[in-house]
């Protein structure tokens, strides 16, 4: 004779069974993906590695000289010398670091980066005027 407890403790080791099962199920779909993302980033790195190597390769001074000597012609390079290097006080400065003309009263200031640009297709503003 069963009981009702009975019913009961058999329909809730169904349940725990039928839980376990689907645990079970939906852990061995993740290792399947994790193995597969695992796959992907091995390809991926291989790739990066063999880019790697290429560049290496590709970039060698050897080659790069023999290229130059090969097109020296037709692009006309040239080895870059010393003087056209420029040393850092070459450089223009930064604009908030440009120290400010003095202007004398009545004067309009002018911007010196302005005035240093000159163009013949532009008149400057005071021949416009006049």
């Amino acid at each position: 004779m069963l009981r009702t407890f009975d019913l009961v403790l058999v329909g809730s080791m169904l349940a725990a069974a039928a839980v376990t099962y689907q645990i079970k199920h939906h852990t061995d779909n993740k290792a399947v993906e994790v193995r597969r993302l695992e796959a992907e980033i091995k390809l991926e790195q291989d790739t990066i590695e063999l880019l790697r190597a290429d560049r290496a390769l590709l970039t060698q001074p050897n080659r790069l000289e023999r290229l130059v000597k090969a097109y020296s012609e037709e692009l006309k390079l040239a080895p870059t010398l010393p003087e056209q290097l420029a040393q850092p006080v070459e450089l223009p400065m930064p604009r908030d670091q440009l120290p400010k003309p003095e202007v004398a009263e009545g004067e309009a200031p002018s911007d010196p980066v302005k005035d240093l640009i000159t163009t013949g297709s532009v008149h400057p503003m005071e021949s416009v005027e006049d």
